[in-house]
């Protein structure tokens, strides 16, 4: 999905996440966790949300990879959701929603707002 963000939004996007870290940071452990591991696995960070927040996906289940692969992941993702305070990831995620998935996922990662600013396609 292409995502256009002013810098001041991508600011905004990366002070929520430092308070994320911040105030939450056994959630924040899991979510990092689980970009590297989207990253690692080649996944959009589009997936990784949708399955995250129970979204109709905008493209299907990746196909290219073996089902453990995929079942691990999902288990990974599902330890996020069954964190008592996903309601956090919620409001972050909902608040910068037209940030989209992937630029929050790289301010996740420690890219500054002025690495990511513009169009991007993950």
């Amino acid at each position: 999905m292409i995502t256009l963000s002013s810098l001041d939004d991508l600011k905004a996007a990366q002070k929520t996440i430092g308070q994320v870290k911040q105030n939450y940071p056994v959630l924040f452990e899991k979510l990092l966790h689980a970009v590297y591991l989207t990253r690692a696995l080649q996944f959009k960070y589009q997936y990784m949300g949708n399955l995250l927040f129970d979204e109709v996906p905008l493209e299907p289940t990746p196909k290219f990879v073996q089902a453990s692969i995929l079942r691990l992941y999902k288990r990974e993702i599902q330890v996020i959701k069954i964190d008592e305070n996903i309601d956090v990831l919620h409001e972050l995620f909902n608040e910068f929603k037209q940030t989209g998935y992937a630029k929050i996922s790289l301010l996740i990662m420690g890219k500054s707002p002025e690495a990511v600013i513009g169009t991007l396609l993950i």
